[in-house]
């Protein structure tokens, strides 16, 4: 290399010079992460807290009525929470197995003629915008569900027809939305298993099916977990698209209601909401917070269990 090019391969002031500098460098971005994660949390509780001591927490958490309008207005959520639970549950049990059977044949069993049009096909997935999803819901799927829902309830007198946007619309919208994170996720995960595990275990005799399932899923399993719980988060934070296909109404999570998300909630309501109704909405964010909190530390929970399973072995 020439004397005026530059190398990090140089004298020890040099070299000591640089590593001051990555070190500062990498401290000032963890400081940020943390910052913004601590002023984000302070946030979100000066807001919503406010409500809880106004309204009160049993009757935010645990009414059924929502009509913070009304001459006498009732901020109850648990049906918005129970619908959260339900539809981002119903999404998981749909889209993970899908997933992860699709990253498997990725990593494990697709000729890879094939495997070069499915893998573009799947980040394209991950590339679309949310609002696409949703629009292609009210276009596609929900009339496709709003003849399912006649052919169920023409003849009940009681049922109030959604014209397809409800909980079974969203439920399968947030499936096909959360399918790019866990194939990537996954397929990564399972790509790294060591290729001596499925190697011995063919040499041992077993099909390449039992390996897949009894060796290269269980060693992958930290990752896989990874990927179903950035997919709960994925299908718990989103609001534009089920927006558009859920139907916006706070009922109790019947497949053919018309359902309302945590998250839905807030995006409906903001624009208009003031003084009471709008420290309910920041208190709804603070309980959509809250489970994000959870998820993450039933991650972590879950990651170091699996660490200590595989140190064991």
């Amino acid at each position: 290399m020439s004397e005026k090019g530059f190398s990090i391969i140089g004298s020890y002031k040099t070299k000591n010079t640089v590593e001051k500098a990555a070190g500062i460098i990498f401290t000032v971005c963890a400081l940020f992460a943390v910052i913004a994660v601590f002023s984000i949390t302070i946030y979100m509780i000066i807001s919503g807290t406010p409500a809880i001591f106004e309204v009160g927490l049993k009757d935010i958490l645990f009414g059924t009525v929502w009509k913070p309008t009304a001459t006498e207005p009732s901020y109850g959520i648990l049906y918005v929470i129970l619908t959260s639970i339900v539809g981002t549950f119903l999404a998981i049990l749909i889209g993970v197995p899908i997933g992860v059977m699709t990253a498997v044949f990725l990593a494990e069993t697709a000729p890879k003629g094939l495997a070069n049009i499915v893998k573009p096909a799947v980040e394209l997935l991950a590339g679309i915008p949310s609002v696409v999803y949703g629009l292609l819901g009210i276009l596609v799927l929900n009339p496709i569900i709003y003849k399912i829902e006649i052919a169920l309830f023409k003849d009940d007198p009681t049922h109030q027809f959604t014209g397809g946007s409800n909980l079974i619309s969203a439920v399968l919208v947030l499936a096909i939305m959360i399918l790019p994170t866990v194939i990537n996720i996954s397929e990564s995960s399972l790509k790294a298993v060591p290729k001596h595990y499925k190697q011995a275990s063919l040499a041992l005799g077993a099909t390449h099916i039992q390996t897949i399932f009894k060796v290269i899923i269980p060693s992958a399993k930290s990752g896989i977990v990874t990927a179903i719980v950035l997919g709960v988060g994925r299908a718990i934070g989103e609001a534009m698209a089920i927006s558009l296909v859920a139907g916006n109404g706070a009922n109790f999570p019947l497949p053919f209601n018309s359902v309302r998300f945590l998250t839905t909630a807030v995006v409906s309501e903001m624009s208009y909401a003031a003084d009471t109704h709008k420290d309910v909405l920041f208190t709804i964010g603070l309980i959509l917070f809250a489970f994000i909190i959870i998820i993450n530390l039933v991650l972590n929970k879950v990651m170091k269990g699996g660490n200590n399973d595989a140190d064991s072995n």
